[in-house]
Order: structure tokens, then C-alpha cells, then sequence
């Protein structure tokens, strides 16, 4: 009898240690006593949000979207409609040959180490790159130019036997979750239906500078702008939308992978502004006002000019600058961003359709399409704002909006990124 009471004892007692089990952790980082109450499970604990480096705040805020003057081409392309936007990051500057070639050289070296065997496999039996290994290519030494002969142009494509990359083999793996259309599908539908995986070149079309001018002499630009170093501050051009949209894929991985390798909590994606969130960047706060440093004129008081453009009938040096100038001249806006009119038009993940404006929604509004490469030219028409070195005035207006082709680059267009951030914690502002 007593061995039995014993025996129940020590069962309640080991049913009580059981029940005390820990469930997870509270939002103060304490454990979770099983008590059938809610206290709530934090995904992570580590978690710190500097501020993004080259990128300023803009908060949320309301303003019109549309013309600030009369619209002189009567395109009726732009509405004036009220809109709210959220608050995000965005680069102070457009990129720069400097930061794109971080995305380029990052490409080279990880097709590189493939070559050469620089490679570990992952737990799950993947194979991944040593970067360990990768970092000590060396590039120019003999032995590495042979191993890696596959990425080198053929000798039918050199100049006196010149070994150099071929910017072709410059290739970028995209993968990408489509939302809007598995929002759209029915449930049950299977998750692999709505990635998307393709192969990009990447490489800058140097040549859009002899292209995009008929009977004018720019092949020192072509030779020069992308790999000399006097232009490593100048924003990249050449590239076309889907370029761009890669490298915002690359800047999410590149950041994402650092911060798993900590342990640490990922962040949003980088990407392509919509249009209505470039104009309202671009404005600054300054909701009717037609260029970002307010208006109505395109000099200062000195009669300085403010932006990078064609002035009057083509006097292109008088601003300061003959083609590009550096990404942070002149003044920034009243949010910190430069040459948000001029210098480089910029890309949008927006679609460019005329009646846009008439069915957007009111909080932050886009029109956002997909395009395959089925699809008739007018649905790879993305829009592009803020003008650039060879557009005259009326383009530098924060309203103005314009179009090109998202396969096709230009020496005017160059684009800037932004990122969705949850409110910091108080390790960020």
C-alpha cells in the first residue's frame, strides 16, 4: 500500500515538472510557463536595425499626385489626385558605377569559384560557394585565367590576344515569389505555381551611349564611363529595368545572408520605387510644388542653374556638367535625396498606362505588370521620372512622367532603390 501511494507521488510530481515545460519566450525574452495563459511568442529575439547605409528615411504622408501647373501637353497622361504613402528607406543617390560593379565583381567571383572548384557542400547536400576561398581569387594571375577559361572571350573575339571576361557570361540567377498573382489564385493552388526563375546578363550595354545618338561622337564615353575611376561616383547607366529589379534581388540576398549567418532576423526586400512613391520622395514635402527644391524656376537667385539638363536650346556645359555629373551634386531635397530632377532619369516598378491615375487606389497606389516575353511591347512599358542631362525643363518636373521599354537600356536612365523597414526597435532610428 505505501510503495502504491509512493508510486502516485512521484507520478503527480513528475506530471507537475512535465507541465512546467517551456513553451517558447515572452516579448521580454523570459521563458513561457504552461499555465494556460497567452503571454505571445517573439520569431526572434536578435533583432537590431541600423540605418541603411547611403539610404535616408521618408515618412509617411499624404500629398497630390499630378501636375503642379498646367499640363502644356494636353496628354492627360497625369490626374491631380490625393494619395498616402507608407514610410520607407531610399538611396540619397542614384546607383553609382561603384556600388553596381560590388553586384557585377560579386557575379564574376561566384561563377569563378564554380570553375575552380570553390565550392562546399551545405547540410542539406546543396552545394554553395566558399567565399572563404572565393575572396582569394586571384584576377590577372596566369593559373586563374586558365582554370577559369570558360568565362574568357574566344580568341576570335580579342584584340592583340588580350584576355578579358566576356561581359555575356555575366549571369545572374533570379528566383522571386509573384504575389500579386498567388493573391489572385484560389487556395490549395501549390506555392511552386508562383516562382519565377530565370537567367539575367547583367553586365552594363556600354554601348547605349554610341546607340543613342545618331551622327554624334560618344565612344570615349562608351570606352570609359563603366571601368575607369574618374566615374565611380557617377550614376550607372546602360541598364535596363530587368537589370535593375536584379540587382535589387542581389542587394536583398546580399544583406539577408549576412544577417542569417549572425542569426539574426531578415529584413524586407530592396526594390525598384512605385511611381507614386518617387514623386512623393521627390517632392520632399512639397506637395505643390513642380521641381523637388520647390519653384517655379529652374535657377536660384544667382542664376545658378539647379539640375543637370539641357538648358535652353542644347547648352549643355552651363549647368556645370556636359553628360552625368557626380550622384550627389547639387543640393539635396528637403528629404535628403539628390538630383531627384535630372542628371539620370530613373526606372519605376510601375507600369505606364495613360488612365493610370483614374483607378489607382488612394494608399499607395501602383500599376504593377508582370510581363513575359509573349506579351505585346506595350506591356513592357515601364515609367521612368525625373528626367536627365539631355531632357529639357519640362521632364525635371516631380509630375512629369515618361516611358521606356523594361528590355532596353539607356544612357539617360539609371534607377535608385528603397526598402520596406518595420518601425525600429530602440537600437534604431
Amino acid at each position: 500500500m505505501i510503495n502504491r501511494a509512493l508510486a502516485i507521488i512521484i507520478l503527480i510530481s513528475f506530471c507537475f515538472l512535465s507541465s512546467c515545460k517551456m513553451l517558447g519566450k515572452n516579448k521580454k525574452g523570459k521563458a513561457l510557463p504552461s499555465d494556460g495563459q497567452l503571454y505571445g511568442v517573439e520569431p526572434s529575439r536578435n533583432w537590431s536595425l541600423p540605418k541603411p547605409p547611403g539610404m535616408v528615411y521618408i515618412p509617411p504622408g499624404t500629398f497630390h499626385m499630378g501636375p503642379s501647373d498646367e499640363d502644356m501637353n494636353f496628354a492627360y497622361t497625369a490626374r491631380n489626385k490625393q494619395v498616402s504613402i507608407n514610410s520607407f528607406w531610399m538611396d540619397a543617390t542614384e546607383i553609382t558605377n561603384n556600388e553596381y560593379r560590388q553586384f557585377t565583381n560579386w557575379v564574376r567571383d561566384s561563377i569563378a569559384a564554380k570553375l575552380m572548384g570553390y565550392v562546399k557542400a551545405g547540410t542539406d547536400g546543396v552545394e554553395t560557394i566558399d567565399w572563404k576561398k572565393a575572396k582569394t581569387i586571384k584576377w590577372g594571375d596566369k593559373a586563374t585565367m586558365e582554370k577559369v577559361d570558360a568565362m574568357i572571350l574566344t580568341p576570335d573575339n580579342r584584340i592583340f590576344n588580350k584576355k578579358e571576361i566576356d561581359p555575356t557570361k555575366l549571369v545572374f540567377h533570379s528566383e522571386i515569389f509573384d504575389f500579386k498573382e498567388a493573391a489572385k489564385s484560389p487556395k490549395g493552388v501549390q506555392r511552386s505555381k508562383f516562382i519565377v526563375k530565370k537567367d539575367l546578363q547583367i553586365y552594363p550595354d556600354t554601348l547605349c551611349w554610341v546607340r543613342d545618338f545618331a551622327y554624334s561622337y560618344n565612344e570615349p564615353m562608351a570606352k570609359k564611363y563603366y571601368s575607369h575611376p574618374a566615374f565611380g561616383n557617377y550614376p550607372v547607366v546602360g541598364i535596363s529595368w530587368k537589370q535593375a529589379t536584379a540587382f535589387c534581388e542581389w542587394r536583398t540576398q546580399y544583406l539577408n545572408g549576412f544577417l542569417e549567418s549572425k542569426k539574426r532576423m531578415t529584413e524586407s526586400d530592396f526594390r525598384l520605387p512605385t511611381e507614386a512613391q518617387w514623386e512623393y520622395a521627390a517632392r520632399g514635402g512639397r506637395s505643390q510644388s513642380p521641381y523637388p527644391w520647390g519653384g517655379p524656376y529652374l535657377r536660384n537667385r544667382k542664376g545658378c542653374l539647379l539640375a543637370n539638363f539641357k538648358p535652353g536650346r542644347g547648352n549643355y556645359p552651363e549647368d556645370g556638367g556636359f553628360y552625368t555629373v557626380r550622384a550627389d551634386a547639387y543640393w539635396p531635397n528637403d528629404f535628403g535625396l539628390y538630383n531627384m530632377s535630372g542628371n539620370v532619369a530613373e526606372w519605376t516598378s510601375s507600369l505606364f498606362y495613360e488612365g493610370g491615375y483614374s483607378f489607382q487606389h488612394d494608399m499607395n497606389p501602383e500599376v504593377r505588370w508582370n510581363a513575359k516575353e509573349s506579351d505585346p511591347p506595350r506591356m513592357k512599358r515601364k515609367v521612368t521620372r525625373g528626367g536627365s542631362w539631355k531632357d529639357v525643363g519640362y521632364y525635371l518636373q516631380t509630375s512629369a512622367r515618361n516611358y521606356e521599354y523594361q528590355d532596353t537600356s539607356k544612357s539617360y536612365i539609371g534607377f535608385r532603390c528603397i526598402i520596406d523597414l518595420p518601425p525600429a526597435n530602440k537600437k534604431g532610428k
